[in-house]
């Protein structure tokens, strides 16, 4: 089993956080896990993008090549396009946020984006922004973001919620219960999704 994803945003976003909920999960899970340091502007509004691999034997690289990625995770569409050509073409899954960070003067049109995300076989669009915002925590998006990936980790589904548990716990009992709803919402929302 290996499961070989890129993680692309804009920083600020919370890729840092996705990479170690899912780190940690896959450890507890007894799988191996390399990360590549994340690449790119890593202050707010910068785009970032970080390679991280997951295996049940030993990982010799930690860099992807083109297309072998199982999986992008994206808290921005437009990001989530930039690195297809890592994709795998027939199982790759794009899994992404569908409101835009407009952090450049050219941004195209988030319509043609789209249209660009819907055109890939195996994906899920979802506005995370707005499902953590109704969930009371604007802050949570980049969590419904990673449960909507969950189904598609390779990993138990509980093995995440323990590692947001060891995560957060520190901040408190609110934050944890806040980022495992919208864990949940995200898985949710892609259960219903892909019927």
């Amino acid at each position: 089993m290996k499961t070989d994803i890129i993680l692309a945003g804009v920083g600020g976003q919370g890729i840092l956080t996705i990479a170690t909920i899912i780190g940690t999960a896959a450890v507890s899970s007894n799988l191996f896990v390399k990360q590549a340091e994340v690449h790119g502007m890593s202050q707010r509004g910068g785009d970032v993008q970080s390679h991280l691999r997951l295996s049940d034997k030993e990982i010799a690289s930690d860099l992807i090549t083109f297309g072998k990625c199982d999986m992008i995770i994206s808290v921005e569409p437009m990001e989530s396009l930039r690195y297809l050509p890592y994709l795998h073409n027939e199982n790759g899954w794009l899994i992404t946020n569908t409101n835009p960070f407009i952090n450049v003067p050219n941004y195209p049109e988030i319509g043609d984006v789209m249209t660009e995300v819907r055109g890939i076989n195996k994906h899920i669009a979802l506005d995370a922004d707005q499902i953590a915002k109704d969930l009371g925590n604007a802050r949570a998006a980049n969590i419904v973001i990673l449960g909507a990936a969950s189904p598609y980790l390779n990993m138990p589904y509980e093995s995440l919620e323990e590692a947001i548990k060891t995560i957060f716990g520190r901040k408190g009992q609110d934050v944890v219960d806040i980022n495992i709803k919208a864990l949940k919402a995200g898985r949710d929302f892609a259960e219903e999704y892909i019927k």
